[in-house]
């Protein structure tokens, strides 16, 4: 598929006048192929000689950077803010009346339009943990135990109330196809320190109810080069499809072929103006040494019992999401810049006093394990997680299930440079909206900050497409959260 910023009609033109100029004395050929790079946005990537890795756009960062990896723990369906890091004893003692209608009149809601709005109080109860005293639902007793190094934020809101969207929302700060993905952003801005691997790689995995649909569009580069995507790795079995040689095709037979088709792309490059040959040269590369870093990359054969039973691992490689964490940190020491862990298991319209414990069991072991395997390993500091949906779910009932909410929902985040032990932002005594006090946080406020984390300012980081100076954050101001810096 072609990029979205490449032009059909002027690339045929190109061709043709091109071929003229080509053909004509005094190199005007090469001022012709100048020009045509610098109207269809392609750029040259900078790379060391020798080595195809992209080295990133932003080269130096504009700031010091606090954070050199990613990992984004997503819960897909929208966990319920009520039952996790927000506790709301008024919530408790309105359960079963009325709703306020002061708070719902004239508000967006999903499937509640025209019911009769009834209070839900929390169906579990929370703990203080830690020096910090952070409140924590009883359910998630694993993240209770790392209250000290994690920041929650509890007044973020969206602006899209359906599941699809508002992935798109989250992850690209727009909810229009073809828009890059905050990983794509990332790495295009700072590349990567594998060699060979992807620089940004996606698992998932599944509960055993609430289990929500996610699109390849939630990693896709856009309009981007495609270089910048995220790659899905198979949390069971062979992490990449067709990873080894073919039957009968020994290694070097198989670097002679890879030797030749970017010989024939790299003759492609000259003739034609489009930044996706350069794309597939470095990606028959990086496919050629990903037949032997990938099935080490998921060969737990050296890891310790302990590590497994610290990550809660009855079988490795099993498609757990338990597996996929210790996979995104083994990820971590190997370089990888954007690493996007979606378990699919959140979405609770119904029983969510049986089946939320359940989605909280399948992730509360394995996000603590992974928090408190890179602080042992001295890896916390330089990465970044953020844990957390695509939006809340109602303070009001459903049946006995909550419905989507995007005006008040609670993420958390660690290391990267986050001060630990803290909430930042808060509700209203019902947990229905973020108040106004300075704290509030829209998401793209979330990627301004994870962009500065890792030494990017958002304002500069763009890319341009239809004219335009495109960024991940809009054209809409957005704030970093300095008040959480460590």
């Amino acid at each position: 598929m072609e990029p979205a910023s490449f032009d059909p009609e002027k690339f045929r033109l190109s061709i043709h006048r091109r071929t003229f100029l080509k053909r004509s004395a005094y190199g005007l050929g090469s001022m012709a192929l100048s020009s045509l790079l610098n109207r269809t946005g392609a750029v040259a990537a900078p790379v060391v000689p020798g080595s195809d890795r992209w080295r990133g756009a932003v080269n130096p960062t504009h700031f010091p950077a606090r954070a050199k990896h990613v990992i984004h723990l997503c819960m897909a369906g929208g966990p319920s803010h009520v039952e996790m890091f927000d506790p709301k004893p008024e919530l408790k003692r309105l359960d079963g009346k009325p709703f306020p209608a002061s708070f719902t009149k004239g508000q967006q809601l999903a499937q509640l339009q025209n019911t009769e709005l009834k209070a839900s109080g929390p169906f579990c109860g929370f703990t203080r943990h830690g020096k910090s005293g952070l409140e924590v639902a009883d359910i998630f007793p694993h993240i209770g135990s790392i209250a000290d190094d994690i920041c929650v934020i509890r007044s973020l809101h969206t602006e899209q109330i359906n599941h699809d969207p508002a992935h798109a929302f989250m992850n690209s700060g727009s909810i229009q196809k073809g828009r890059p993905s905050m990983g794509s952003w990332l790495l295009y801005g700072l590349g990567s320190e594998a060699d060979d691997l992807p620089g940004f790689v996606v698992f998932t995995s599944k509960g055993k109810n609430g289990v929500q649909p996610v699109s390849a569009r939630q990693w896709s580069s856009g309009f981007l080069p495609s270089r910048f995507q995220g790659i899905l790795f198979q949390s069971r079995g062979d992490a990449v499809h067709y990873v080894g040689n073919p039957e009968g095709v020994c290694q070097s037979t198989q670097r002679q072929v890879v030797e030749e088709i970017n010989r024939l792309n790299g003759l492609l490059s000259e003739e034609r103006v489009d930044p996706e040959i350069a794309t597939r040269i470095s990606q028959y590369e990086m496919a050629f040494r990903m037949q032997k870093s990938t099935p080490l990359l998921t060969d737990f054969k050296s890891e310790p019992k302990h590590i497994l039973d610290l990550y809660g691992i009855k079988e490795p490689g099993d498609g757990s999401y338990a597996s996929n964490c210790l996979l995104a940190r083994r990820l971590v020491e190997r370089g990888v810049r954007f690493i996007q862990l979606y378990h699919r298991a959140w979405d609770h319209h119904r029983n969510i006093s049986t089946d939320m414990p359940a989605s909280a069991h399948d992730v509360d072991q394995a996000t603590a394990a992974l928090l408190k395997d890179l602080k042992q390993r001295g890896l916390l500091d330089e990465t970044l997680i953020i844990w957390g949906g695509e939006f809340g779910r109602t303070p009001m009932g459903q049946g006995n299930g909550r419905d989507h909410h995007i005006l008040a929902f609670s993420i958390w985040l660690a290391g990267g440079g986050v001060k630990g032990g803290i909430t930042y932002g808060s509700t209203d005594e019902l947990g229905y909206r973020y108040l106004e006090d300075g704290q509030q946080v829209h998401v793209r406020d979330l990627h301004a900050t994870l962009l500065r984390l890792t030494g990017i300012d958002d304002r500069r980081l763009t890319y341009k497409f239809q004219g335009l100076d495109a960024r991940l954050t809009g054209v809409e101001p957005a704030r970093v959260l300095t008040g959480i810096f460590a």
